[in-house]
């Protein structure tokens, strides 16, 4: 979900799409959706996987972590 709403915010910068709308657009609010459904997502991961495992759990968490930083970085970047 991170790197859908990196691509998202790629393909505003790229065509300028929503660049003239004075409050949030489409693409705003898909982003904020993807972003937000991660929350549960990330705590079901959490919830179901076994707890004895924790070098497991540890490679998925950060690469979504990663890619969360990624996508919420990019706005900043970009000034979106």
């Amino acid at each position: 979900m991170s790197l859908v709403a990196f691509a998202i915010v790629l393909v505003v910068v790229t065509t300028g799409w929503e660049r003239h709308e004075a409050d949030e657009g489409t693409a705003a609010h898909l982003f904020q959706l993807l972003i937000a459904l991660q929350i549960p997502a990330v705590a079901l991961f959490l919830i179901t996987a076994r707890s004895r495992r924790l070098a497991a759990m540890a490679k998925p968490l950060a690469l979504q972590l990663g890619a969360l930083a990624l996508a919420v970085g990019s706005l900043a970047y970009f000034r979106l």
